[in-house]
């Protein structure tokens, strides 16, 4: 007999790959058809009437064609990774980890005129977490939100503490967000893949774009 929370756990769990799902088709959709139109640009009847300028410009458009492949499959090899292999689980202090995480990006968001604020407790209990997949989930998320987000707008990073859990919202409520490229969905789905292998909950929407993480406590 399956329990309520075994139940609920398989529906979420077929969520999560339903999404992984479609956000794969999308963005080896959006590579379908520049490779489509590179093939046919290359066949050697088009390109031996090519003058040089027109040459280089075919390579260039090439090159950046085969970029969006090659970041495509990244990510594919990321959300695989993340899929099939076993987080390792240990009693982390999340504080110091989110200030390293937040000093490895502060220069990009204070380039871009984006104030990156934090509010986080003087103490936290420890929580159960692999290290280095939280911090590559974080990092992304802040990546993520960076590039959606204007001059003079500010991005939070705030920590909150439950009873048995801790959570982690990462928000920009100023700039709308219409919608996401492929890439920074694929970007979203490996974040959200590395959290969910730690049994973390993981949720984000885009109006206005805000990331929940919820970690278990130790």
């Amino acid at each position: 007999m399956i329990s309520h929370a075994g139940s609920v756990r398989a529906k979420s769990a077929a969520g999560v790959s339903e999404t992984l799902c479609s956000q794969l088709l999308q963005g080896m959709h959006a590579a379908a058809q520049p490779l489509t139109i590179l093939l046919a640009s290359l066949g050697t009847a088009n390109t031996g009437r090519m003058s040089t300028a027109e040459l280089r410009e075919l390579s260039d458009s090439s090159a950046a064609q085969v970029q969006a492949v090659c970041t495509l499959f990244r990510y594919l090899q990321e959300l695989l990774l993340a899929e099939s292999t076993k987080a390792h689980l240990c009693p982390t202090s999340i504080l110091p980890l989110l200030v390293h995480v937040v000093d490895g990006v502060e220069l990009l968001f204070r380039k871009a005129g984006v104030s990156l604020s934090t509010s986080l407790p003087d103490s936290c209990q420890l929580v159960l977490i692999d290290r280095a997949r939280t911090i590559q989930a974080l990092t992304s998320v802040l990546l993520i939100v960076h590039a959606l987000s204007s001059a003079r707008d500010t991005v939070e990073l705030i920590l909150t503490s439950a009873p048995a859990t801790v959570h982690i919202v990462i928000r920009n409520l100023h700039s709308p967000v219409q919608g996401i490229s492929a890439e920074t969905s694929l970007s979203m789905a490996v974040a959200e893949a590395n959290m969910r292998s730690q049994q973390a909950g993981f949720s984000f929407s885009l109006q206005p774009f805000q990331v929940e993480i919820e970690l278990q406590k130790a």
